[in-house]
Formats: C-alpha cells, sequence, structure tokens
C-alpha cells in the first residue's frame, strides 16, 4: 500500500532526532507508530534506508539521507499549499450587491465596508439606494446579496437581524424657540410647518405619531430625500421629524441645525439587515456580523437622538 504524508514526516522526524523514541515524543505517539512508518517506507521503496543500532539510535543509509531531503521538500511544500489555502479562505472575490433602505447610510457604510476592500480583497461592491419595499422585494430575487432596511411591517420570506432602533426627533433650525428645550412633545411640533421625508415607510409611521392627538403639523414641503429636508429646515422653512441623524449638525449648504428628543414619540423605527441566513455566501455572513459590530459600537449611538436617561436597545 502506498505511504501517506503521516509516514514521511515520521520519517523525516526519526532521522532529524536520530531515534525513534524521541521522535514519537514530538509527534506524540508511540514508538510503534513510527517504527512501523519506517518498516511501510522501506518496503515501498525495497530499500533499506535506516540503520538501527540498539544503543545509539538510527542512522539513515546514503539512499535514506536522499529520500529525507525528498521528503523534506514534498513535507515543506504541502505545509506551505495549506498555508495559502488558509490565507485564500480569508479572502474575498466577486460582487456584493447591497441594497439599502437608510436614508443616513452614507454615514456609517464606508466604515463597515472598509475591510472588504483591502489589497488582498477583489470584490467589487454594488451599492443601491432604494425604498423599504423595493430592498425586499430586490433580495428576494435574488438582485441584492444583503439589504439595509426598515423590518416593521417586513414581507414573512424575508431573514433578517435587527441592527438598533431609532426613535423620532426634532429637526429645528437652532434659531427656532423649540430649539431652547432640551427635549419636546409631539404636541409642541402639532402647531409647527412640517417638511416631510416623502417615503411610503416615514409617511406611514408619522401618521401613526400623530394619531391620538387633535391637532398635527402641516405639511408644507414634501421632500424624497434626506438631505432635502435638512436643507430646508436649516433655511428656516419648517421643522421635520426623522428617526436617524447623519455625524454632522450642517446641512450640505453648511448651515446649522438642532436636533431634539421626542419624549412622547412612542415607537423607534428599527434598522435591520436583511440576508439568507440558511444558506449565506460567506462575505455576506461577514458583512452581517460587520453590522452588528457597527451597530453594538459607540459610533452607532451617534446616529440616534434619544430622550434624557434612555439609552438604545437592538
Amino acid at each position: 500500500m502506498p505511504f501517506t504524508l503521516k509516514a514521511m514526516r515520521y520519517f523525516t522526524t526519526a532521522l532529524q532526532h536520530g531515534s525513534i523514541s524521541r521522535a514519537a515524543e514530538e509527534l506524540h505517539v508511540a514508538a510503534s507508530a513510527v517504527s512501523a512508518a519506517i518498516d511501510q517506507i522501506e518496503a515501498q521503496f525495497q530499500l533499506q534506508l535506516i540503520t538501527r543500532h540498539r544503543a545509539r539510535g538510527i542512522e539513515p543509509t546514503r539512499a535514506g539521507r536522499d529520500m529525507a531531503r525528498k521528503f523534506t521538500r514534498l513535507l515543506e511544500d504541502y505545509d506551505l499549499i495549506l498555508a495559502e489555502g488558509a490565507e485564500l479562505k480569508q479572502e474575498f472575490t466577486g460582487s456584493f450587491r447591497l441594497g439599502y433602505y437608510a436614508p443616513v447610510a452614507p454615514g456609517f457604510l464606508p466604515q463597515i465596508l472598509a475591510p472588504f476592500l483591502a489589497p488582498r480583497h477583489q470584490v467589487a461592491l454594488e451599492l443601491e439606494e432604494c425604498h423599504n419595499d423595493a430592498a425586499q422585494a430586490g433580495l428576494q430575487d435574488g438582485r441584492y446579496d444583503a439589504i439595509l432596511f426598515v423590518p416593521d411591517g417586513s414581507h414573512p420570506q424575508i431573514d433578517y437581524e435587527v441592527l438598533l432602533q431609532a426613535p423620532p426627533y426634532a429637526l429645528l433650525h437652532p434659531g427656532h424657540p423649540l430649539a431652547e428645550n432640551e427635549a419636546l412633545s409631539l404636541s409642541d411640533l402639532a402647531n409647527e410647518p412640517l417638511i416631510a421625508l416623502n417615503r411610503p415607510m416615514v409617511t406611514d409611521y408619522q401618521l401613526r405619531l400623530f394619531a391620538g392627538l387633535t391637532r398635527r403639523p402641516e405639511t408644507i414641503v414634501q421632500a424624497n430625500t434626506t438631505e432635502m429636508v435638512r436643507a430646508m429646515v436649516a433655511a428656516g422653512h419648517g421643522c421635520a421629524i426623522l428617526n436617524m441623524r447623519p455625524a454632522t449638525d450642517l446641512s450640505y449648504g453648511g448651515q446649522p441645525l438642532a436636533a431634539r428628543p421626542i419624549a412622547d414619540g412612542g415607537t423607534p423605527l428599527s434598522l435591520a439587515v436583511g440576508y439568507n441566513r440558511t444558506n449565506p455566501r460567506r462575505i455576506t455572513s461577514t458583512f452581517a456580523k460587520a453590522c452588528k459590530d457597527w451597530a453594538a459600537s459607540p459610533a452607532a449611538a451617534e446616529f440616534i437622538v434619544l430622550p434624557p436617561n434612555e439609552t438604545s436597545a437592538p
């Protein structure tokens, strides 16, 4: 029967030590296993490769020395292949397609995705902002490998993990009288002109916020991007109600903004990562873990406006 790599390793280790017993100690095997490996190799080649001395251990014959050199090179190549294979296992290749319904995602996605763009990887990232329903549909039909979305009312077939919960907050011009307060109530905002983020999920959510009040704010501007909402508020045209904020208190135009928590804001919106949890690509599961690690870090808390004495929780 052909001998194995293990037998070659036993043979070369025995010759390095000049002793079967010392080789067995290093390899953590019985001396009989080392001796049997040597016998197997000699039988395969029908050559005497070592000379056994009762008091002095073993020494190689000329053929044994030649064979040991060849075995050593082969074992070194084998170990190198294993090491290179382990390195390849840590690499990512191909495309990764992410759909996201998270208006402030540009504030944190670059940090999460940075490791995938390391020189050792060969990854092409495809990032697409979309509506909440479109994100879920894209995950289901295979257009996206993963999505960031609001799972409230999500499709039942979508697997997801909640990253964080974002309560509503009021966005104000710094000179607005309400900006002098540490926290606001919904009734404080009921008489204010509203700059509304015109997204289906947000519109329904804000209608629920004011459902219990006799008066609700009048929407004077609808904009379908968060930054346009922020710009209109910074220009003093009204206030807004949002759930996540970017890390800057300036609009695109460089004008300052003030964010104030809403003490009675009720149920927060959740941000979740959705992906095929049954059999995900390795890059997808690694991305999901990176999202969860970020959400558990202090960096994520910078995107949430909490009422006094409250802490965020996933």
